[in-house]
């Protein structure tokens, strides 16, 4: 039988004029079929013969249903070993010599096609089985989701049912919004007639009734004493009255009194005049200033003795600028036809210089500025000067710091005590470089000013917090406040005095932590000591300010970059630690916000190669050691010592790297560049291979967080 013709046949349907062996056997009971050698055919074929036709209809998946498929693989087995020892034979015939047409290799390549065929049936049958398992898989899970839609449908109802006995064990009568008395307190005050106890102890319902009852003869009783109250009231305010008036005569014998008292308030210190003239001179304080002059002032009598206020500026211009436009009108009449004259024969100006006259009338101060001054306990002072624009109706202030030591040895401090950025973000998001108020945008507009920034050093910034100290509040800031004037400045009063003392405080710190960082030297606290070990090898070499410009430049802080997580205002440096032949560079973001606000580190490793938090998973786990746990390394509060912890930790995760880096990748026998000093449990953990960056106190070993 060839193959084609083996392809050709049908599986299904069999006539009789067939030549197969299994159609012949079926034509008659006396006819006999003989078989070559070999593993017999696969089972017994079912038959079924139609009435009145000769057509006969085979069934395999019948017969799949008693077939068993262990003993199927054994005949595929068998079959397949036949097969094998049939080729084999075929082979030894041909290099016996005998040709391609014999009889003995025609009737091994019988036997083979009869193997092939076994072969073939098998396969469908492993297909079919297949098949029948996959239908049963689908609807046994046909099954599972419609009971699994029961179930959700029965959770449903369940929760359903369970908030509808919520609502009803929730609701509230508008008796129970009434405040009563205890049941002990009722029993033991309460008349018989109202408690009556016999009824009452048993039911709760008239145990209720009575003590509503109660507590409307109660409410009554209060209300003829509250009628009581105000008649004896009325009658104080009428002694406070005359008493007042006695005391509004005794006015100007006081006012001779004090102007007789000067000499005494000179010797004795007691400025008492000067600060009725400081008041007298506040009256033409635009209102911004006058309210913050007022709060500043009450806030330094209540908490803060060292903050002192004073009003500087042209008292007379002030004066001028505060009186009436009639009054001033009278004065000028005179000279305004001299003025046209004047102007008639003058030479036209030019439109640039009208148009720069009117940028400086925009941008004009009030002659009366406000000095505020925050004095620390190492003698150091923040001075601050906010002025009023009049025009644009909105405060600017000025900064400078007095110092009782020279602060002039840290190169990269010098940004520090900058007036021009000392107070940026004191409140987060708060550049103060351009005006909060709406309303300047479209002046601006008419005299030709793109951006108010490029005023900020001769006038000073707008921050949206000195805004609020002077009681101004404009619909372009974030959260709106229903406070206004005096209220909004002294509820912002004291958090804004309490930062500007510890912004003050910080950059101190860190221009002298800076001066130590630049001579290599880490400033450890003692209160910081235990958390690092005894000895630490790797050491600070170079530390320096950058440009934001130089920072986008560096590779290994794009990531940085493109979350977001630094801009413009921040403080940049680049501080390299080093052990060997090992050299870490580290930039550094340090906040203006500096130290509620985290310094940010970005690690790079030039030793045997160049690597970054990027590309290498320790060094990634390094950033988080110095970034993230700040509750471990910010120290006594206020956490001014938290930066100097950060390089330490930074040095101390370097031995731990490179001692247990060395360990694991140089196999070599002799001395190691970095031999081990650090007392690790595991030098390595999970699949990326993490070092143990965790120091615990006291026991003085490392481990894995």
């Amino acid at each position: 039988m060839s193959s084609d013709a083996v392809k050709k046949r049908k599986p299904k349907f069999i006539r009789n004029e067939a030549g197969t062996p299994e159609t012949k056997r079926g034509r008659a009971e006396g006819d006999q079929v003989t078989h070559p050698a070999g593993p017999r055919l696969i089972g017994q074929r079912k038959l079924i013969t139609a009435k009145n036709q000769d057509v006969r209809v085979y069934n395999e998946e019948v017969e799949l249903e008693d077939r068993d498929p262990q003993q199927d693989y054994m005949l595929y087995k068998d079959t397949c070993a036949d097969l094998a020892k049939l080729m084999a034979e075929i082979q030894e015939l041909k290099s016996g010599g005998a040709k391609v047409g014999s009889v003995e290799i025609e009737e091994r390549h019988r036997q083979c096609s009869i193997h092939f065929i076994t072969l073939k049936k098998l396969n469908r049958l492993a297909h079919m089985r297949l098949k029948k398992g996959r239908d049963q898989t689908h609807e046994a899970k046909q099954r599972v989701d419609v009971l699994h839609l029961q179930l959700q449908n029965l959770l449903y109802e369940v929760m359903h049912l369970q908030k509808e006995i919520s609502k009803c064990l929730e609701f509230k009568s508008q008796h129970e919004e009434i405040e009563l008395v205890s049941e002990e307190e009722f029993f033991q005050e309460a008349p018989a007639e109202i408690s009556r106890p016999h009824v009452t102890r048993d039911d709760q319902h008239q145990l209720t009734l009575a003590r509503l009852d109660w507590e409307l003869e109660q409410r009554k009783r209060l209300a003829e004493q509250y009628k009581m109250s105000l008649a004896r009231k009325e009658k104080i305010q009428k002694a406070i009255e005359q008493k007042r008036e006695y005391l509004s005569s005794l006015q100007p014998g006081l006012h001779n009194i004090m102007q007789a008292s000067i000499p005494v308030q000179e010797y004795l210190s007691m400025p008492f005049e000067q600060m009725q003239k400081q008041a007298e001179v506040a009256r033409h304080l635009p209102p911004a200033l006058y309210v913050l002059m007022v709060q500043a002032a009450a806030y330094g009598q209540a908490c803060d003795k060292t903050l002192s206020v004073n009003i500087t500026g042209d008292v007379d211009e002030a004066k001028a600028l505060s009186r009436r436009p009639e009054d001033s009108q009278d004065d000028e009449s005179d000279s305004d036809a001299e003025e046209e004259q004047q102007n008639t024969k003058r030479r036209r100006a030019t439109v640039g210089i009208q148009l720069e006259d009117k940028r400086k009338e925009m941008l004009r101060r009030h002659p009366l500025s406000l000095c505020v001054d925050l004095k620390c306990k190492d003698g150091s002072i923040l001075h601050l000067f906010f002025c009023y624009l009049m025009n644009l109706n909105i405060l600017t202030v000025k900064t400078k710091v007095s110092t009782a030591v020279d602060l002039s040895g840290a190169v990269s401090a010098g940004e520090l005590l900058n007036s021009e950025s000392l107070l940026n973000c004191l409140y987060a998001s708060d550049h103060g470089k351009e005006t909060p108020n709406p309303v300047n945008r479209y002046q601006f507009d008419k005299v030709g000013i793109t951006t108010f920034a490029d005023y900020v050093s001769d006038l000073g910034h707008p921050y949206v917090w000195v805004q609020k100290l002077g009681g101004l509040q404009f619909s372009s800031d974030g959260a709106q406040s229903e406070l206004s004037g005096s209220a909004l400045s002294a509820s912002h009063m004291e958090r804004t005095m309490k930062l500007l003392r510890g912004r003050l405080q910080a950059r101190l710190a860190l221009h002298k932590q800076f001066s130590s960082l630049e001579h290599s030297i880490i400033p450890v606290s003692s209160e910081c000591q235990h958390l690092f070990p005894a000895k630490v090898v790797s050491g600070l070499t170079r530390w320096t300010m950058m440009s934001y410009q130089e920072f986008t430049e560096l590779g290994f802080v794009q990531h940085v970059l493109k979350a977001g997580l630094v801009c413009e205002t921040d403080l940049f440096f680049m501080a390299v630690v080093e052990r060997g032949t090992a050299r870490l560079s580290a930039a550094v973001v340090v906040n203006p916000r500096y130290p509620e606000v985290m310094p940010l580190f970005s690690l790079s490793l030039h030793w045997k190669g160049e690597r970054s938090g990027r590309t290498e998973d320790n060094l990634r786990a390094m950033e988080s050691e110095v970034n993230v746990f700040r509750a471990e390394l910010q120290g006594p509060r206020p956490g001014l010592q938290l930066l100097t912890n950060q390089i330490q930790r930074l040095c101390v995760c370097l031995d731990v790297y490179l001692e247990t880096e060395s360990q694991v990748c140089d196999g070599s026998e002799g001395p190691k560049e970095f031999p081990r000093e650090k007392m690790c449990l595991r030098t390595a953990r999970g699949p990326s291979r993490l070092k143990p960056f965790k120091y615990n106190h006291p026991q003085g070993f490392f481990s894995h967080r």
